[in-house]
């Protein structure tokens, strides 16, 4: 893990998209992890490579790996990426 990305930047932005972006995180697991059944979903970790996520499908839990397109150079970096994808995931589900 690149020290951009350190245990505690990965826990601020995985509490905040949980926090405050549930819904966020659902359409990850749907659009970029292909659980498409997902019925809820939550971010464990964040890394330049990509995210982990947990995602609940009839009852269970269900690890995702989504890996990004690129590899990430910072937390704001993240954060512009994590953006660019939840609105890539709303246009294809349009």
């Amino acid at each position: 893990m690149s020290n951009d990305f350190s245990a505690e930047i990965s826990s601020r932005i995985c509490q905040h998209m949980n926090d405050d972006h549930a819904d966020a995180v659902v359409v990850y697991a749907k659009a970029f992890g292909g659980i498409t059944n997902a019925s809820a979903a939550q971010m464990l970790s964040i890394d330049a490579q990509g995210m982990d996520l947990t995602a609940q499908v009839n009852g269970e839990a269900v690890p995702v790996r989504i890996q990004f397109n690129r590899v990430l150079a910072d937390a704001e970096d993240a954060h512009q990426t994590l953006i660019a994808m939840v609105k890539q995931a709303r246009v294809k589900a349009k």
